[in-house]
């Protein structure tokens, strides 16, 4: 009997993940360089092509479903995490990733997206952070920082901003990470580990909007400077940045400090990165750094931890209750209880 040829699955390329519309963006917008590292990486995870989908909500970055060559769905104003729970249940076999912004995600979507992540439902998040409204022309976000000059705070924000990580450090997020659109590398690895995290994954990606917030970002993207306030969270690593001289963080009582190693030796006392914890206070002190002055902004991996997700729990339960009450009927669930006609 002749055994029946099977050709392997075609390997896929960044082209495959390429959508014939054209990217509607600012020249020179942040956008771009997240789009291209999504295409690139998509490609390395081994997942079928028709098994994603890319669910926005509403913002220059929720333009992005069209953008990829994937199933989408360009839903509501901060309502992606709701629908993309349902694909999740619907169908667990999907890779489901939403795109946000830290108006839509922060600002109207803020209820919706600490639940996704409370829940620990299995979808990657990643929030587009310029700290301004790109897509209605310029007026403050939740992100802004306090005293920024908008067409909405002509006298300066009055608002203190929205620490996106610490949010989602807050609502029990078990993979939260942050990276910079000017660091193709950086972020391309972190959507990798994003993507094979088992549970909700919340990146926070620094991207420049060259309109409206241009160079928000500088510290941490200007080549002279980013050594200086850059601090690369890396496990089993310590906690340095700089290089002349070499600093380091270490703990003083419930606070992080900066401390010189001008001999470039690393100390005892200087900490050491772990994401594992499974308590978030340590991971929490990491996320607070990013507003406070003469301290270096974490860029990288916070937390990195595992448990059970929403759908697991979902589906144990049904498990359990047809194991106790057999398969059921949706007519007679329909028909149970107080019922009437009208005629």
């Amino acid at each position: 009997m002749a055994t029946q040829h099977v050709d392997p699955p075609k390997l896929l390329t960044k082209e495959d993940f390429a959508s014939d519309q054209e990217v509607r963006w600012c020249p020179g917008c942040g956008d771009y360089a997240i789009l291209a590292t999504i295409k690139r990486v998509l490609p390395e995870l081994g997942i079928p092509r028709e098994k994603f989908v890319f669910v926005s909500g509403i913002g220059c970055s929720s333009r992005f479903p069209y953008y990829v060559n994937t199933y989408g769905i360009h839903s509501i104003h901060g309502r992606a995490p709701t629908i993309a729970t349902g694909i999740r249940l619907a169908n667990p076999e999907l890779s489901v990733w939403i795109v946000t912004g830290d108006g839509d995600g922060l600002s109207i979507g803020g209820n919706h997206l600490i639940h996704i992540m409370r829940r620990n439902v299995n979808v990657n998040i990643i929030l587009f952070n310029n700290e301004i409204y790109g897509l209605t022309k310029g007026q403050y976000s939740p992100t802004s920082p306090r005293g920024q000059v908008t067409r909405s705070s002509p006298y300066g924000s009055i608002d203190e901003p929205f620490n996106p990580v610490q949010v989602a450090l807050a609502a029990g997020a078990t993979f939260v990470a942050r990276t910079v659109d000017r660091d193709t590398k950086h972020m391309a690895q972190i959507f990798r580990r994003a993507a094979e995290h088992k549970g909700v994954s919340f990146v926070e990606v620094f991207q420049n909007c060259v309109i409206f917030n241009d160079g928000a970002f500088r510290e941490v993207t200007d080549p002279k400077e980013k050594w200086e306030h850059a601090l690369y969270l890396e496990h089993g690593k310590p906690l340095v940045f700089g290089k002349d001289p070499l600093k380091g963080l270490h703990l003083n009582g419930y606070h992080l400090e900066v401390k010189e190693l001008p001999d470039g030796q690393v100390t005892d006392d200087i900490l050491v990165h772990d994401e594992t914890l499974m308590d978030t206070a340590y991971a929490t002190l990491l996320s607070e750094l990013t507003y406070k002055e003469d301290m270096p902004i974490p860029l990288g991996v916070f937390r990195s931890v595992e448990k059970e997700t929403y759908e697991e729990a979902i589906f144990r339960q049904m498990e359990q209750v047809k194991k106790m009450k057999g398969q059921g009927d949706l007519k007679s669930l329909f028909l149970t209880g107080d019922v009437w006609e009208v005629s």
